[in-house]
């Protein structure tokens, strides 16, 4: 499995996404429409089911979203993160005052849904580079605003690892960092001499010409970005395993291959969180449980 054996995110992290996602979908009177229809105390028994094959993430936020709403609801997970699914295979079954369950679905269902189909990205992904080398699926900051923390566990449900989480976890230096520094060394010596002994450098390049600078200017580790498989092994033979190499740029399921089998150590790749296309999940009534509202 991906990701099976991935610990969930402390509720401390997930619970502020959550509530802040309910709050803007009630808005100032809450579910009017469920309030009007669904007699007060009606009982639903429901299940959550993908209709595509994929990977599932998400689990913890959605159930949150439903506890949130009303603490009586019943959620069970049947499939955790990290699990592959195929169509029809129920992920949670939820039990509850059918006011709240109907309350929290939309929030639920739209989180489910947008990680699962990350974590499915990143599985496709991880799969095609395993087949071709040694290679890691790195996700970026190219996230959504506000979902971070859950997209980038998303992707490590799908087999795939992240790349810094924010401006303060290690020094990436980019092209625009290299030409107001005056250059590749400049950049790199100004970096060592300014960050603690424990904070990774980092440093893209675009030529092998930059590459050899910034080996010499010993760097810990170098993006090399839109470059072709060719280049790719010509830059890997280079660094001859002083620094750990990425590759970057126009990464998807068909070139993800040809650059693995250069013999980077990492491939980080900016649509599976920015634009993965979700894995459809829906809530539909237990057939043997369906409510009555008379």
């Amino acid at each position: 499995m991906p990701g099976a054996d991935l610990p969930p995110l402390p509720d401390l992290v997930v619970e502020p996404i959550v509530r802040g996602a309910l709050l803007e979908d009630l808005g100032r009177t809450g579910d009017i429409t469920s309030n009007a229809v669904i007699p007060a105390g009606t009982p639903i028994s429901a299940v959550i089911a993908t209709r595509q094959p994929g990977v599932v993430a998400g689990t913890a936020a959605a159930a949150m979203a439903f506890r949130l709403i009303d603490p009586a609801i019943r959620v069970t997970i049947e499939r955790g993160d990290g699990t592959p699914v195929e169509p029809g295979d129920v992920v949670m079954r939820v039990a509850g005052p059918a006011r709240a369950v109907l309350a929290a679905e939309r929030v639920a269902l739209n989180l489910l849904c947008r990680l699962s189909g990350i974590a499915t990205a990143t599985a496709g992904l991880v799969a095609i580079a395993a087949a071709n080398g040694h290679a890691r699926i790195v996700c970026t900051r190219k996230t959504t605003p506000g979902l971070r923390a859950l997209e980038k566990h998303a992707v490590r449900a799908g087999g795939g690892a992240n790349h810094r989480f924010g401006l303060d976890d290690a020094v990436l230096i980019k092209d625009n960092h290299i030409a107001v520094a005056g250059g590749v060394t400049a950049a790199l010596m100004r970096a060592r001499a300014n960050v603690g002994h424990l904070v990774k450098i980092e440093i893209e390049v675009d030529t092998l010409d930059q590459l050899d600078e910034a080996l010499a200017a010993g760097a810990d580790v170098v993006l090399l970005d839109n470059m072709g498989p060719a280049t790719l092994r010509e830059a890997v033979a280079r660094v001859g395993g002083r620094a750990v190499t990425e590759a970057s740029g126009r990464v998807n399921r068909d070139t993800v291959g040809p650059i693995a089998a250069a013999g980077v150590d990492l491939i980080s790749v900016g649509w599976i969180t920015h634009s993965a296309p979700i894995l459809d999940l829906g809530l539909d009534f237990d057939a043997e449980s369906e409510p009555s509202l008379t």
